[in-house]
């Protein structure tokens, strides 16, 4: 499909909208433009896209456009079974997605990458594996990077694409000469309904794939596993727990195919998510002829993905860690077993449709001592923490309340850890907008911090400028 002299409508202004608008336009393609959220960022990319030639709709006209355009174009925030997309099916047109469109269109080698946990993480190892090995390598996909931003890359060039279930629910061209899936628990039931559908979704990035291709499964995920029934190209696995054809661990090193390739203690990154992402990682890298010094090299200086464990700071003896990409049980007990420290813990947000028994359960084997739990789904996680017979719990209603609370719950020499095991669209765009709240919220209060510092040295300084005074004086007196 060409875009030239055909009509799309792009429904859903977010980057990867507003990447997709812009790209048929270039194209000479008649494009419409809808999204019902109303705000700054919407209302500026609205303006940019008119000036470019864009046409904006209003809602009531959206049914006459499905006779008119040839496809609706989706943002990957909206389902699949939203009204409209149902419509245009039903009348035989085609409903795809930004990254479908990239498909089609990019020159470049593509490494694809999806799993429910450490995509982003994986996505950015690798990028900086294939750059150290020479190789003009580019994130894009849901790192926030839209894929159509890599149309102008070379044949000789890579892609390195995070995609998610969201964006498999329109993919049906790409055809990555490496696929890796790293992982796959319940996330997005609210979205897919059940994990039959979940599971079926992962699988679609292998579908297109051929004997020249690979595909990088873990073998250590029975699910995953089972992927390799499913492709027709070469299986590649990694594994923290068995010696397998490919990257595996081996007397405290990371190894692909009987080479070592870096000591885990050399390693940026120890965890035990994290080796499995390097391990993922170093497989699709050797797989692209990267030496094992650039790959070494990219590990050892790898700092992880923002919003994943990071600290953002230290607070009247304090420490705050923000893990808001944290956004399903899985990657909350991850976050929750690297607390070295009694923690208390931040739970709550948007809905995904799974229990939250399963990480209580886990938690009473962590460091975590309390939950603070808040948002839209607040009553939901107190129930599975009541059934899972977990008390140590305090419940608000906002995510500003929450983290004042924890603040007054934490104890000199703990933890206070964002990890909500939950979406953020109940009061933020996005897990970045709720993690970068988090940091500014705290490094407010270690400016608070300071300033009182600072005013209790000029306190006590003024007060020893008095005492000195005052000593002196008497010696004037005693010597008069």
């Amino acid at each position: 499909m060409y875009p030239a002299n055909q009509s799309f409508l792009v429904l859903g202004l977010s980057r990867s909208g507003v990447a997709a608008a812009e790209f048929l336009l270039s194209e000479g393609a008649e494009t419409y433009v809808f999204d019902d959220v109303r705000g700054g960022a919407v209302e500026k990319a609205v303006q940019s896209l008119t000036e470019k030639g864009a046409k904006t709709v209003n809602e009531s006209l959206l049914p006459e456009l499905i006779n008119r355009c040839h496809a609706l174009v989706l943002s990957p925030g909206i389902p699949v079974d939203h009204p409209l997309a149902v419509a245009f099916k039903r009348a035989g047109k085609a409903v795809i997605g930004e990254t479908e469109l990239a498909a089609r269109y990019l020159k470049c080698c593509v490494l694809a990458v999806t799993g429910t946990n450490g995509k982003t993480t994986t996505v950015s190892m690798l990028a900086e594996m294939l750059a150290a090995g020479g190789v003009k390598a580019t994130a894009c996909g849901n790192i926030g990077v839209p894929m159509l931003s890599c149309r102008n890359l070379a044949e000789r060039d890579v892609a390195v694409a995070e995609i998610s279930s969201f964006q498999l629910e329109t993919l049906s061209s790409l055809k990555p000469h490496i696929a890796a899936v790293l992982n796959i628990s319940e996330d997005h039931l609210n979205r897919h309904y059940n994990m039959e559908n979940y599971v079926y979704l992962k699988s679609r990035l292998l579908k297109n794939q051929q004997e020249t291709e690979y595909a990088v499964l873990n073998y250590d995920d029975s699910v995953v596993r089972g992927f390799a029934e499913k492709t027709r190209a070469k299986v590649v696995w990694f594994s923290r727990k068995e010696r397998v054809d490919g990257a595996y661990i081996e007397n405290g090193s990371l190894f692909f195919r009987g080479e070592e390739i870096v000591k885990i203690e050399e390693l940026a990154l120890r965890e035990a998510h994290n080796i499995e992402n390097a391990l993922a990682a170093l497989a699709c890298a050797k797989l692209m002829k990267i030496n094992n010094e650039a790959v070494a090299k990219a590990l050892k200086t790898f700092k992880g993905a923002p919003h994943r464990i990071e600290t953002a700071g230290v607070v009247d003896g304090v420490t705050y860690i923000d893990d808001s990409k944290g956004t399903n049980v899985n990657s909350t007990v991850h976050a929750a077993q690297c607390m070295k420290n009694e923690t208390v813990l931040l739970l709550g947000g948007k809905d995904k449709g799974y229990e939250y028994a399963p990480l209580f359960e886990a938690l009473k084997r962590t460091k975590v001592v309390r939950c603070v739990i808040y948002g839209e789904n607040a009553f939901k996680i107190l129930e599975s923490a009541a059934k899972a017979g977990y008390k140590n719990v305090t419940l608000t209603e906002k995510f500003d309340y929450a983290v004042k609370i924890a603040r007054l719950l934490a104890a000199r020499g703990q933890t206070v850890l964002l990890s909500p095991a939950s979406a953020s669209f109940d009061e933020f765009q996005s897990y970045e907008e709720r993690g970068d709240r988090f940091v500014s919220v705290v490094r407010a209060w270690q400016e608070e911090e300071r300033v009182r510092a600072e005013e209790e040295r000029l306190r006590i300084g003024a007060a020893e400028d008095f005492a000195d005074d005052a000593r002196n004086e008497e010696k004037n007196e005693e010597s008069e």
